[in-house]
């Protein structure tokens, strides 16, 4: 046989035995050693077939159904046409530290335990860093031969000194940029392999989304020298989460729009459970405030835009591109208005769950729109299944490799959405209060604390709710017949697919690894 030259590091096989030559050697040889023959000539397309790199761009707060993935052309071209659209993608908690435990785990918060933000709720906590943490996609793929980095934000109570402080750098990262606490623009510190950075105001060195995008092209550049190891990556932006400060060269952009007007905007309801009956009407102060969010969401997330396009780039000069898979996801949704509310997450709507989620990859087909649900939680086992690391039992989610390459796969149909309140929110006094503006959007209590089923199939298209407070409330909506979720239709509903939901519900919260999956 004859071998062509090596590209990319992958043996190509040029020039096969022609048939009468290999019937002279089938003479010769017995089947044993014709076996044994045939596995040799095999064996280096096998040996040097190359791992795929793998990145996951993340974004904090940014919703799909209000337009916030709208402005982003550049990520559009480069990722969603270049590769695939997963319009069905949810989070399985719908605020940031359980949500970003989930996506790093591959777990329901009833099995990773970080239940709030707040470091009794289990974020970031010694507990949480000594447990689950250990048990990350990037402590399963740095074992099996990637080289790890991470930049940006982490877990909402990182760094902080009562759980460790900037020295402490999660296991499995070759690289750490860790920030310091919730999101930020300007004004704060990162964790820069343990030793703790600060930085300013100044827009050339400072602004956050810039800084995690130049350390990150700068980490592809200097793996060139390293050509041969595959790579795992994460660029956890702030954008779009509040105070949501825009680059300077985008700040006079989308000065004329405002927050989509849909049918539950500003729509006060009195079917739902006592959180959302107790908001007002939004007045012109609340309105011109949320309005403003929503347009200062958008113009950060313009330097996300360029943060993708510079890493497609940088993927591209460094030759790794043709073989890099790029996830972008985000942490959960958001509303603006919605039900009163000016703008926040925190609730069990389609406006805070459903989340933007484009790949592109080697396999995946080019500018294709997929229907099947894709969650939080199947983050962690699609990475490993990708890189070809066995995924762990206590995974609960499921990889998304077979339906991002297109293979036949039965696929899951309900999943679990949870949530816990925390009890010592700031602002609960005036939760709901017209007027107050900004403040108005901490807004949660330790009884806001729901388990629901999630249905998605072409006969339902449902959402079921049980909420733990005084009044045992219960919520259910025809999706499908009522995409706005106006009526709360508990009342009308076929009591036996409620039954049959409240055993899903039972179920499904105390579920474990592949059994969250039947």
């Amino acid at each position: 046989a004859e071998y062509g030259v090596l590209k990319d590091n992958t043996l190509f096989l040029v020039e096969s035995f022609a048939t009468d030559q290999f019937n002279q050697f089938e003479e010769l040889m017995n089947p044993l050693q014709l076996a044994f023959l045939l596995v040799l000539l095999c064996l280096p397309l096998i040996v040097c077939q190359k791992k795929p790199n793998i990145v996951l761009i993340l974004a904090d707060d940014q919703d799909i159904t209000l337009g916030g993935f709208s402005v982003m052309n550049k990520t559009k071209t480069l990722l969603q046409n270049q590769g695939v659209h997963l319009r069905n993608a949810f989070v399985t908690s719908p605020v940031c530290c359980p949500s970003r435990s989930s996506i790093l785990t591959g777990t329901y918060i009833h099995n990773h335990g970080a239940h709030n933000n707040s470091v009794d709720g289990n974020c970031s906590s010694i507990a949480w860093q000594q447990g689950p943490e250990t048990r990350t996609h990037a402590v399963y793929l740095r074992s099996a031969g990637y080289d790890t980095y991470y930049a940006g934000k982490y877990l909402n109570q990182y760094g902080m000194p009562n759980v460790g402080g900037t020295a402490h750098v999660p296991p499995g990262w070759s690289r750490w940029f860790g920030l310091v606490g919730n999101s930020r623009y300007y004004n704060y510190d990162v964790s820069d392999n343990g030793v703790a950075v600060h930085h300013g105001d100044t827009y050339e060195t400072d602004y956050f989304t810039d800084v995690i995008k130049r350390d990150g092209v700068s980490w592809i550049h200097k793996m060139e020298s390293k050509p041969d190891t595959p790579i795992f990556m994460v660029l956890a932006t702030p954008a779009p989460h509040e105070p949501a400060t825009p680059a300077p060269q985008y700040s006079n952009r989308f000065v004329d729009r405002v927050s989509p007007r849909i049918p539950s905007w500003n729509y006060h309801s009195e079917d739902k459970h006592w959180l959302i009956r107790s908001q007002f009407e939004m007045n012109k102060t609340v309105i011109d405030q949320s309005d403003y969010a929503f347009r200062h969401r958008l113009m950060t997330l313009l330097s996300v835009d360029d943060l993708v396009s510079d890493v497609v780039l940088a993927l591209e000069q460094t030759n790794r591109l043709d073989n890099t898979y790029i996830f972008y996801f985000s942490d959960h949704g958001y509303h603006l208005g919605e039900f009163c509310m000016p703008f926040d997450k925190r609730q069990l709507y389609e406006n805070d769950i459903r989340v933007p989620f484009v790949v592109r990859g080697p396999s995946i087909t080019k500018g294709k729109t997929l229907d099947q649900v894709a969650l939080s939680i199947d983050l962690a086992p699609t990475f490993l299944d990708l890189a070809g690391v066995p995924i762990p039992n206590t995974m609960d989610g499921r990889s998304l490799k077979s339906v991002l390459t297109g293979d036949s796969v039965t696929w899951r149909n309900d999943f679990l959405v949870e949530y816990y309140g925390e009890h010592n929110a700031q602002g609960i006094a005036t939760c709901g209060s017209p007027g107050d503006g900004f403040g108005v959007t901490v807004c949660d209590a330790k009884n806001n604390t729901y388990n629901c089923v999630r249905s998605l199939k072409p006969e339902q298209d449902t959402i079921y709710c049980e909420l733990e407070d005084a009044e045992n409330f219960k919520e259910f909506y025809d999706i499908k017949n009522d995409p706005f979720q106006l009526k709360n239709a508990i009342k009308t509903a076929d009591p036996e697919l409620i039954q049959t939901l409240a055993q899903k519900v039972k179920q499904l919260k105390i579920c474990s690894g592949p059994q969250c999956n039947q």
